[in-house]
Parts: C-alpha cells; structure tokens; sequence
C-alpha cells in the first residue's frame, strides 16, 4: 500500500520519515504542506481505483431505530453483503438533519463518510440550520419513498376526502388532523394537501407517527394523519379507512381494495407526486467519480436484494431509485415545495423559516422551467 493510502484523513501527514529536504524537493514549506494537504482531501486516481482499503462510515441523520435508521441499515448491510466492503453506521441526530450535516461537511472527499440522509435534507436550509445546498455539495443516490396517509376511524362521517374537503371549507381550521410533530414531514404533506385543496385544517402534534396514529385509533382527532406504512396494520384490520394517499398510483392492498393516489382527487398535485418521505444516501459531490460510481453500482444492486426488497413490500413503501441529475433535480424540487409550503405555515411552525425567494428557488409552479438553474453540471451519468 503506497504512503497517501496510509495516511487517516483526520490527521496531518508526515513525511513518511523522508528529509523535509528530499521530500520537498526544492519547493516552498508553504507550497509542499499545501500539496501535501491536497493529497489527503482529494484521492487521485491511483487511491480511486483502489477504494475501499478500510471500512466506511455512514452518519444517520435520525434516531437508531426510527425509520430512516432502518432503511439506511438494511440498505448499507445489502451493499456490504454483495461487495465484502465494511459500513460501519452511526446517528447523530438533531435540528431535523443539520447536526449531522455539519458534522459531515467537515469530512474529507474520500468515499469514507457518507451521510445517511432522509428526504434529500430539504429542512436544513428552510429551518436555518445549514447553508449547505442539496444539489451543488453532495452526490445522492435515492432509494425509495415512504407514502403520506390520510385516514379515519370506520365510523367516521368522512366518506372520502371530497367529504372532509367540503366540511373543512365550511367550518375553516376546526376539522383536525394528527402529525407527528410540527415542521415534521407529514405535518408538511398534509399542508401540502390542504394548501392545494384550498382549505385550513387544525394541525396536531405529536410525538412521532406512531403516537399520531394511535391518536386517530382513539378518536382524538377527525383524521388520522401519518405514512401509508404506518397504518397499514390497522387499514387491513378494518379498524382504520383510508381516505388518500401520496403516491403516483393507487395501491392495492388484499382483502381491503384500492388506497386512492391524492392525484386522483385533486390533479393539482399530479406533478409533485409522490410526496414522501425519501429514503437517501449522499456523499460528498467533489469525491472522485470513479468513486461515486462504484457506489451507484452497489447502491443499485442493494435496492434490488431481498432484505430491502421484503421491507418494501410489507410496508407499501415504493422502490424508487435515482442518482446523477435525476436526483439533483428531485433534491431541488423537494426542497422547493417545502420552502413554499413552510413558509405559509411559519406562524404555525413558530420558527422563521426561508422562503423559496431567500434560498434562490423559483415557486413550485415555476419549477420545471427553472430547473437547471444557471451553471448547475452534473456530477455523475
């Protein structure tokens, strides 16, 4: 192994014990230090080719145990299975992803610290939290989605969401809706939904999805609000009704029927389906493509394995892969949408947040003839 590989990228490099003299080879100290550095942040194409020589960290931005942790574990352990790699997984949680964030932006551009993101890391720079820009400092690979969920209790009033839609413009802000915590990600999709419906609803926190669901179980509030997966248990043992969900499509569920695309009932929405939560992986964008290709590769196959194969199925997530632009340009508009949307919330949220103005997005509306925004280049096919 040659001396660049050697050395760990959290430390200042010696000189191998070579001769400051022979080592420099008759440049500055200023300028060999400078090379010197460069060496370590950047790989050549020698330390491309051979990567990886040790093993990988990926930094989840949430919780063990919640959502995106699972999906990132069971995703990394496929990648680690079909390539004999090792991926070690670690969290570091907080200010809805800026925490890791930070942290990862410290780290070199080697292909050894990936971030295991959620939903493109849209809230960090609506929240305030980070500056860094989704499709300019990093390279995501996505994997799938987890569908937003609107349902209600069998013996509720609300037939279908024509019928909550009519009632909530008839009573404004009284019909009340469960999420799992305000500026969460469903409280977000379902005032996406509201917004394009044209009503206002009374949004309820909780402390998660899962409480959020047990309080429709409970009738605390009029709809359940929450993900396709996590109600699905309770949808198919006949003691919740789906009324809407975020997907493209409809999805058939057995021994229930269909649970009906929200672009079905309001076609307004079409263009930004599927509202999600999004399941990523991102590396730093000036890694060495010949890295970040490997890593597509084995990302691809990972999301093609049984483990999260089995996962997907039983939850009703939807496989959903996509990396290059085709990601740039989804990490954009997520972001987009939920600049615009927050923004109409912010007295709700209690927090300033930034408008699409303030990040340099155009309005949803505006998006496709936006994208690509001056000078943007993809970094990878």
């Amino acid at each position: 192994m040659g001396k660049r590989e050697e050395l760990h990228p959290d430390l200042s490099p010696d000189t191998g014990g070579l001769s400051r003299r022979k080592f420099l080879g008759g440049l500055g100290a200023a300028a060999g230090a400078t090379a010197m550095s460069q060496l370590v942040i950047t790989p050549g194409k020698a330390d491309a080719a051979a990567w990886p020589t040790r093993p990988i960290t990926t930094v989840v931005m949430y919780g063990a145990g919640g959502g995106t942790d699972t999906m990132l574990r069971v995703l990394t352990g496929a990648m680690a299975k079909s390539t004999g790699w090792t991926i070690n997984v670690i969290n570091k949680p907080g200010a809805v992803g800026g925490v890791a964030t930070r942290f990862m932006l410290k780290k070199p551009s080697d292909g050894y610290w990936w971030l295991g993101a959620a939903n493109y890391n849209k809230f960090v720079r609506v929240m305030g939290h980070s500056d860094s820009v989704a499709w300019r400092d990093w390279q995501y690979f996505q994997g799938g989605n987890s569908l937003g969920s609107w349902s209600v209790r069998p013996g509720s009033k609300y037939k279908t969401l024509k019928d909550v839609i009519d009632d909530a413009k008839k009573r404004p802000g009284k019909v009340s809706i469960s999420t799992s915590g305000v500026g969460g990600l469903w409280h977000e999709l379902a005032a996406i939904v509201a917004q394009a419906a044209g009503i206002e609803l009374k949004f309820v926190p909780y402390k998660g999805g899962r409480p959020a669901t047990l309080a429709g179980l409970q009738g605390e509030v009029d709809i359940t609000g929450g993900g396709v997966h996590e109600h699905i248990e309770f949808i198919r043992a006949g003691k919740l009704r789906n009324l809407q969900q975020t997907g493209k499509n409809d999805l058939d569920v057995p021994g229930y029927g269909k649970l009906i695309s929200v672009g079905n009932i309001i076609p307004s929405l079409k263009p930004l389906l599927p509202l999600s939560g999004i399941y990523n992986l991102a590396v730093k964008r000036d890694t060495p493509v010949e890295i970040l290709n490997k890593i597509k590769v084995a990302w691809i196959a990972a999301t093609k394995s049984k483990a999260y194969l089995d996962i997907v199925k039983r939850k009703y997530f939807e496989v959903d892969v996509r990396w290059g632009e085709a990601a740039d340009r989804r990490a954009a508009q997520v972001e987009c949408v939920t600049a615009a949307t927050f923004l109409k919330v912010q007295k709700l949220i209690g927090k300033k947040v930034r408008g699409p103005k303030e990040l340099g997005l155009p309005e949803p509306k505006d998006f496709d003839a936006w994208w690509p925004p001056k000078g943007y280049k993809p970094r990878m096919s």
